[in-house]
């Protein structure tokens, strides 16, 4: 069974990175054909998703937080990370680590992290 846990710092200040790890085990980040993805959901919003980063270690984010959001690797110790610098406190959700999107899945999401909460403020 894939396991992801999302770990990392639950407050950061505004115009600061905000950074997080996801621990995959019981697969690979790297076998053929699975994304790793980011997603989030703000208080009484919806989901969002942030970005991915594919098995060959390609990467691709959502318009809207492209140039704010850096996705990476660490093959070795089965981990991805997101960062997202210049926060503000829009940027307060619930985040999650998921595995997908998934062709073999409707596109969807089949394996996901517990969630992290994250809250910006000074």
């Amino acid at each position: 069974q894939v396991q992801l846990q999302e770990s990392g710092p639950g407050l950061v200040k505004p115009s600061q990175t905000l950074s997080l790890t996801c621990t995959v085990s019981g697969g690979s980040i790297t076998s053929n054909y699975y994304y790793w993805s980011w997603i989030r959901q703000p208080p009484g919003k919806g989901l969002e998703w942030i970005g991915y980063i594919a098995y060959r270690g390609s990467t691709y984010y959502s318009p809207s937080l492209k140039s704010r959001t850096s996705i990476s690797r660490n093959t070795s110790k089965s981990q991805f990370t997101l960062q997202l610098s210049s926060v503000t406190p829009e940027d307060t959700a619930v985040y999650y680590c998921a595995r997908g999107p998934d062709s073999d899945y409707g596109g969807g999401y089949n394996y996901w992290g517990q969630g992290t909460q994250v809250t910006v403020s000074s």
